[in-house]
């Protein structure tokens, strides 16, 4: 098999009065962020990884900001055309693995949650998608709690 690696990484401001959604969760949290759709750093980077892989543009070529198409589109209708876009290149998706960094709120008591989201919108059994969640120990917008991102890694095959 052609197997190929992807990287994708997305960061967005808090914001006051919005959901917060990761991972295609929405989080119990007084905040959300900031964004043209419903600004899912996790998904992005997901989605990301994905495209690069398969040697495509990233996800803003695909669903620009400046469609009102997408305005507050859940990200995960994203991810699905994704990875029907990778499908139809003839690409199977072996896993992904994700890293959150986040001050707040606390991400592991909603990462099995977060995996049967993103196991129903790409197909993938949850034991082959990986989340991890760290802070940034302080530093940075991230550390100030300012920002929340996300790095994500795929593994693809060409049938």
């Amino acid at each position: 098999m052609n197997f190929r690696i992807g990287h994708g990484y997305d960061i967005h401001r808090i914001v006051k009065d919005r959901p917060l959604v990761l991972g295609g969760v929405t989080f119990a949290a007084d905040f959300g962020l900031e964004g043209h759709s419903d600004a899912d750093c996790v998904t992005h980077a997901i989605c990301d990884a994905l495209l690069g892989a398969a040697g495509l543009p990233d996800i803003g070529h695909f669903f620009p900001n400046t469609d009102p198409a997408y305005k507050n589109i859940d990200s995960q209708i994203l991810l699905t055309r994704v990875c029907h876009e990778l499908a139809q290149r003839g690409f199977t998706i072996g896993n992904l693995d994700v890293s959150v960094i986040a001050e707040k709120p606390k991400i592991f008591p909603q990462i099995d949650a977060m995996k049967a989201a993103l196991s129903g919108s790409t197909q993938l059994p949850v034991s082959h998608i990986g989340i991890k969640a760290t802070t940034n120990e302080g530093v940075g917008d991230i550390g100030r709690g300012l920002a929340i991102a996300a790095h994500a890694v795929a593994l693809i095959a060409l049938r």
